[in-house]
This record gives C-alpha cells, structure tokens and sequence, in this order.
C-alpha cells in the first residue's frame, strides 16, 4: 500500500493513532501473518484472533483471545474495527471453522460492528471442484453472501509455501504428478497488500475478486525448478490417472485464475531463490 493511498493521521507525528485497527482471522498463518505485516508497515492498527492471546511488544498490534468454533471472544475482537479480513480457514475441521465460524463471525459483525467490512478470503475454483476442501470454502463463500454484510470475496491461487510443499513432496528419487496439472503460484506477501487495499476500500466491489501470480507452470516445471533453487535432483515423476472428479477437474485448470484475475507479486522462482 503507498503513502500517498493512506488517510491523513488525526495527530501529526503519530500517524497510526486515533485509526480504527482492522482484525484479522489466522493471523499467524500463511496469509494472515503476511496481511498484519503490511498493516503495521501501512501504519494500520492491526488486531489479530487467537485461541491463545499473548501481549504484543509490537507497536500497533493487539492480540484477542477468542475462537471461531466456539464464539468466545469474537464481542472483543470485532468491536470498532473498520474492517475483517477473514483468513482463518481448517482443512481437517472445516466445517467447524470455515462454515460455521465464518457464521459465527458475520453474526458477531451484526451486532457490535455493523458498518465494518468484510474480506473473506477463499480459493479460485473453489466452485468447480468436488475437492471436500474447495466445497468447504464454497459453502463458506455462501455463508458471507448470505450474512448482509458489507464484503468482498477474495479468491486467490495456491500460495507459495503451499505449491513448494506439494511439489517439493517426493519418496526418495520418485515423485508423483499428474498429467495436465498446472499451478499459478500466489506471492502471499503481494496478496497480503491486495487483501489490506480492499479491506480500506470504502467502495468493495461487488463481485469476488481473484487474485493470482503471473505466470502459470506445470507441476514437472514446479519440481524441476524447485529442486534445482535447493540443489537436489530433480526426481522422477510418477504419473497420476485423470480418474475421479477431483483429479479431473484439476488436470483441465479448475484451479487456474480467469481472464479478469489481478496478477502480481514474486515468480515463484524468485520467491523460492529469496527463501535461502
């Protein structure tokens, strides 16, 4: 976010004093570490949600002891913000997180925040795969459409850290890919200035909005460049049938952005090279 896109502060010499402090959800996540980052640095109060609060030594940042799944401190934790960003998410309990406390989140919005918007943060092609994860995230998508809150739907592409994680995965010299797979690698640092934009953007736009890198790489390129930055050999792709709905659907780019998706941030190559 440049200066120039900041509001004047309210007292000179102390320009984070006097704003109101956006929340953030899975703030000490992927995403959301890297969306209270640029908070800070854009002089941004930032509040952050967690099941174990802990005091801050940073200026500007607040924890807020409080949990999705249970509704426990979400009164604290949204009252006079000027904005959620919704990062919070649970392969393994989403349901409980992604559903039903993104609910719980709304209604707690309603009534101690109801001016206050709403970034919820999902995955390109969460709607176009039977993968149980992207139906979670749909559902959730719904959930916010449903919940009259003044919001935004922001679908992003795998993150970095994710696609090296998936790509980087290999049983000694064999590794296991599938056919026609392909990624579009998201910088989580250019989407977390992306999340920050929208969620200071008095005017959200209306439909959701995707977000991805810019470029898009098979899964063999990923490995190869992967292994080549951390001075392995490349290994030996074990190819995956097209059998299913899931893996059909990944192998024909359900999980690649569209033609309107913003593009930016880091290659993965060069995010991977700064990763030492």
């Amino acid at each position: 976010m440049s200066d120039a896109a900041l509001p004047p502060p309210l007292i000179p010499g102390l320009p984070g004093l006097g704003r109101q402090p956006v929340l953030v959800t899975g703030g000490t996540g992927t995403i959301g570490s890297q969306v209270v980052l640029e908070l800070l640095q854009s002089q941004i109060p930032a509040r952050v949600l967690t099941r174990l609060a802990k005091p801050s030594t940073t200026e500007g940042l607040v924890y807020v002891e409080g949990d999705l799944i249970t509704g426990a401190g979400l009164q604290d934790a949204v009252s006079q913000v000027q904005a959620v960003i919704h990062c919070a998410s649970d392969a393994s309990r989403g349901r409980e997180v992604d559903i039903d406390g993104t609910r719980r989140l709304t209604e707690a919005m309603a009534r101690w925040a109801p001016d206050a918007r709403l970034v919820h943060v999902s995955i390109v092609g969460c709607w176009d795969n039977p993968l149980p994860y992207y139906r979670i995230k749909a559902e959730s998508e719904t959930v916010v459409t449903a919940s009259d809150r003044p919001h935004v739907i922001a679908r992003a592409t795998q993150v970095h850290e994710l696609v090296a994680k998936l790509v980087g995965a290999h049983l000694g010299p064999l590794g296991v890919g599938m056919r026609g797979l392909r990624f579009a690698p998201c910088d989580s640092r250019w989407l977390a200035t992306q999340l920050v934009d929208l969620a200071l953007d008095e005017k959200l736009p209306v439909e959701p909005v995707e977000f991805a890198g810019p470029e898009v790489l098979s899964a063999r390129e990923l490995a190869v460049l992967t292994a080549h930055v951390r001075g392995r050999t490349a290994p030996r792709l074990l190819r995956l049938p097209r059998v299913g709905g899931v893996l059909r659907g990944l192998s024909e780019g359900s999980n690649l952005p569209g033609p309107t998706a913003r593009r930016g941030g880091r290659s993965y190559v060069q995010w991977l090279a700064e990763q030492g």
